[in-house]
């Protein structure tokens, strides 16, 4: 007990270091992809990529291959987009926030496999990821 009681400021900074080593793990907890990640997805289990940002946003840049369904019309189109329920599902947009709330609409449609890119085009961009343009 005295160790403790003459050394606490060595186990504050244990414990602190050991949190933030395990911060990275919980914000990736809500199924948050890297663009890396997303590409395996994509080569390994043919992910669809469904962009929820709006039109003009698609056409001035989107993931290679993604499919534009604005968020205001994801419930309604996700069904005819994506006829196959257990095929995984990446939700991109800007920058994460509007795909984040894309990915609980398709979790209440039956799509478990939703998963949001973490960071958005924004990320895929910096990962240096090939971009199209429509």
């Amino acid at each position: 007990m005295q160790f403790i009681i003459d050394n606490w400021y060595l186990i504050f900074i244990a414990l602190a270091s050991g949190g933030m080593l395990f911060l990275p793990m919980l914000r990736n907890a809500g199924g948050a992809l890297s663009p890396q990640q997303a590409v395996q997805l994509m080569n390994r289990e043919k992910a669809v990529v469904i962009d929820v940002c709006e039109p003009g946003e698609f056409a001035a840049g989107h993931v290679n291959g993604a499919k534009n369904v604005p968020l205001a019309q994801l419930q309604e189109r996700l069904p005819a987009v994506v006829k196959n329920k257990s095929l995984p599902v990446v939700l991109v947009c800007a920058s994460g926030m509007r795909a984040r709330g894309a990915a609980a609409i398709a979790r209440k449609l039956g799509y478990e496999n939703a998963q949001v890119l973490a960071g958005g085009l924004k990320a895929w961009r910096e990962a240096g990821l090939p971009v199209e343009k429509a």
